[in-house]
């Protein structure tokens, strides 16, 4: 039987184990790709959860309601989130916000409109 036998120092034993050391550095690369993915979907997830409750602050400050309870929505719907009421002219504009922390500080800010005297 001609050709090369295991451990015969031919081209095969050259490029063993390269496998294992490519997909171990490689690896790490891979798990902060992973990982910022997973912040994004969270920090787009908190950004709409943040322009739902400036929308429902903003109705509730344009019926007259109080600002304790306008902040109080943008709290229980976001926990942590502020809120400024900015009333302009005949609407009334909310503007809620939030940090996103994970690894780095995202500044997040929603702001939402309604016509005061509104029902």
């Amino acid at each position: 039987m001609s050709g090369h036998r295991r451990g015969s120092g031919g081209p095969r034993d050259a490029e063993s184990g390269s496998a294992a050391a490519e997909l171990a550095v490689a690896m790490p690369a891979v798990i902060v790709v992973i990982a910022l993915g997973v912040g994004a979907l969270s920090a787009a997830g908190q950004q709409v959860r943040l322009q739902d409750a400036a929308a429902d602050a903003a109705r509730l400050a344009a019926r007259g309601e109080s600002s304790a309870r306008v902040h109080a929505a943008v709290a229980s719907a976001v926990p942590g989130a502020g809120a400024a009421i900015a009333p302009r002219g005949d609407i009334v504009c909310v503007t809620a916000a939030w940090r996103f922390t994970m690894g780095i500080d995202i500044p997040l800010r929603a702001e939402a409109c309604a016509l005061a005297g509104g029902l």
